[in-house]
């Protein structure tokens, strides 16, 4: 999971901003009550804000390096269509898509903390973004049907990490980054595994089947 240390500072900062605005509505005080009211209700939103991010975060995990994340096993279904199905290893969750094309690639948002954040131990993080197929044909890439499905399944309307990726120049010591896995070909009975490593994702084959799909396709 996320980092306790860090979403502890961001429940602490929510409280805080709570008890300002909460201490500015209380006051009865005509004159002052409609300014006071107004930084009330700005420390009330700001805190709801805060606490959207904190429960955004939590849907990451941290990066930790030679950890497997998730296995694919496939099967095929039809010239380029494939029956996907994805362990999700430490969750022990399965999912199954069907990926059209040769080869099947997996994107993951990766934030990287710099400043005090790292001293005090803080590691990269990752949540899982989509899966897709893609062509090694250009002409099958511009014609043929594209198949993608989205891993991402945060419940909340606050995307911390696409916020921070558009405006990374207005939040010093993070970064958002993509981390995608090698693009590597399906083939039937073919099984491999994601492992996470301190540059992102890396595929790695799991049987001969998908040894031999690499070998053909190189």
């Amino acid at each position: 999971m996320f980092s306790g240390a860090l979403i502890g500072i961001l429940g602490v900062i929510a409280l805080i901003f709570i008890y300002f605005g909460l201490k500015f509505l209380g006051n009865k005080s005509w004159i002052m009550g409609w300014i006071r009211g107004s930084f009330g209700l700005c420390f009330i939103g700001a805190s709801v804000v805060v606490i959207f991010v904190a429960l955004d975060l939590l849907s990451y995990k941290q990066l930790m390096a030679d950890k497997t994340i998730v296995t694919l096993h496939m099967e095929k279904v039809g010239e380029q269509h494939y029956k996907v199905n994805l362990t999700h290893v430490l969750e022990g969750v399965d999912e199954s898509f069907e990926l059209r094309g040769d080869q099947w690639q997996m994107d993951a948002r990766v934030l990287r903390w710099g400043g005090l954040l790292k001293s005090v131990g803080t590691k990269p993080s990752y949540r899982l973004d989509r899966i897709s197929g893609r062509y090694f044909s250009l002409e099958d890439e511009r014609r043929s049907d594209r198949t993608v499905y989205e891993l991402n399944h945060s419940e909340y309307w606050l995307d911390t990490w696409a916020w921070i990726y558009k405006n990374n120049e207005l939040v010093p010591g993070v970064d958002a980054t993509y981390g995608s896995a090698t693009f590597l070909p399906m083939a039937d009975g073919a099984l491999y595994e994601v492992v996470l490593t301190s540059s992102g994702l890396a595929a790695k084959p799991l049987n001969k089947l998908a040894e031999q799909a690499i070998n053909r396709w190189q």
